[in-house]
């Protein structure tokens, strides 16, 4: 049996997740600021629709590698060196393929005058070099050695920040392609620096195909699922800069983005505990759903405390990104029960990944997405940037309920496997 570990360590690694991240959030804060109000509202909903087109097709770049390196290599901190290597061959050829995939797809999901070449930055730095830096990230997690995580993460975006401050020094209201540009050569350096960090540190890969049948297709799940997930939470982004305006994406846009700053301490906590799941896991689903169950209690008493914030605190947000972005202080409120349904599907769906049961995960989080793309086809075009909100909340309340229920029975069948046990197995 693998045990997880100590509280203390959790506790530890979320403090430096929380501090990574946090420190990340502030750098994260000014270089939104920046951008936002440099392109302008249109201008952000042009660069944030092709980042969300990116963004549906980007955990397909490593197929499902990270996860099954943390996943094995959180068991036995041997096999490292063969699963860094899996995972860097296989998210070479994999991102090249979905790049030319999106090429061809933006055509026709994105509107003519968001330039294809913008697309194709946008595509070769989240493709091929944030997946990477997201990888990198996942070697150390696999460790328990999240202080290099949190440096990583806090690399992305000091350089991003750093770029666009260079940017706008040179241009004041660069268009989206000049900052596309910036993008991609910021992305670059930093997933090189991260390669080479992991190599120091952990050991160089061994190169090789690591992968039976059976991961190959965990691995799809892994991929699938976050697909799924990027679906639900920004294809609305893309379908607004189609089916809406690039006025009404760049506010609705800005409220998501202030969503996910508010989940940041509960994003520490997940990724400090991720690997536990799996070492807890190994004993099954109802081991899995103890450990998770303190946290979740934890997370749920912030959110709540995010939630309110968020309602009273909107008003002041065209006072930061200017008056252009009025609107978003009603969507911002419309977003803010997010964080309470996503802590309530994250962490049972965790507990689902780190018993096995990613594959059941995958195919609510599909049925979600899928739910997701027709509602947003009604609201959207009906009701704009607040069709788009509506959906949102619909879509995590839907995915809380189907992921909670999953958990529910898997754990009241694995109680019922043991009241039904022999009571005199093992004996003569």
């Amino acid at each position: 049996m693998v045990k997880p570990e100590s509280a203390g360590t959790v506790a530890r690694n979320t403090l430096w997740m929380f501090f990574g991240l946090g420190l990340r959030l502030v750098i994260q804060a000014l270089y939104f600021v920046v951008i936002a109000r440099s392109l302008g509202a249109s201008g952000y909903g042009a660069f944030i629709g092709v980042v969300a087109l990116v963004g549906i097709v980007f955990p397909f770049g490593d197929l499902g590698s990270g996860g099954l390196l943390i996943k094995n290599v959180s068991r036995d901190q041997s096999q490292f060196p063969a699963y860094w290597g899996t995972a860097l061959l296989t998210t070479g050829a994999s991102s090249s393929v979905l790049f030319l995939a999106v090429l061809g797809l933006s055509r026709f999901a994105l509107p003519a005058t968001i330039p294809l070449l913008l697309v194709l930055l946008v595509s070769g730095s989240d493709l091929v070099g944030l997946n990477i830096i997201t990888m990198c990230g996942q070697a150390f997690q696999a460790f328990d050695r999240l202080q290099w995580t949190a440096t990583i993460n806090v690399l992305v975006s000091a350089s991003r920040l750093s770029a666009a401050l260079i940017l706008v020094a040179f241009q004041r209201h660069p268009s989206p392609l000049q900052w596309g540009y910036v993008y991609f050569i910021s992305t670059t350096l930093v997933a090189i620096t991260a390669v080479a960090l992991v190599c120091a540190k952990l050991g160089a890969p061994r190169f090789g195909w690591q992968r039976g049948p059976g991961e190959v297709r965990e691995g799809f799940y892994f991929s699938a699922g976050l697909s799924a997930q990027t679906i639900y939470n920004d294809l609305d982004k893309t379908m607004l800069a189609r089916l809406g305006t690039l006025q009404a994406t760049g506010i609705y846009g800005a409220a998501y983005r202030l969503i996910d700053v508010s989940f940041v301490p509960v994003s520490s906590l997940l990724t400090a505990s991720f690997s536990n799941f799996f070492r807890a896991g190994a004993d099954g689903i109802s081991a899995s759903l103890s450990y998770a169950k303190p946290l979740l209690l934890r997370a749920l008493g912030y959110s709540v405390f995010a939630c309110v914030a968020l309602l009273t605190c909107a008003g002041i947000v065209p006072h930061i990104l200017g008056p252009e972005y009025a609107s978003t202080v009603e969507a911002l409120r419309w977003l803010s029960v997010l964080p309470i349904l996503k802590v309530v599907h994250y962490f049972y769906s965790n507990a689902l990944t780190g018993s096995g049961h990613q594959a059941l995960r995958t195919k609510i989080q599909v049925g979600v997405a899928i739910f997701n793309v027709l509602i947003n086809l009604w609201l959207i075009p009906a009701y704009s940037w607040r069709g788009a909100a509506w959906s949102s909340i619909a879509s995590d309340g839907l995915l809380a309920c189907g992921i909670g229920l999953a958990a529910f029975v898997l754990f009241r069948r694995s109680q019922s496997v043991l009241v039904n046990a022999p009571v005199n197995a093992g004996t003569d």
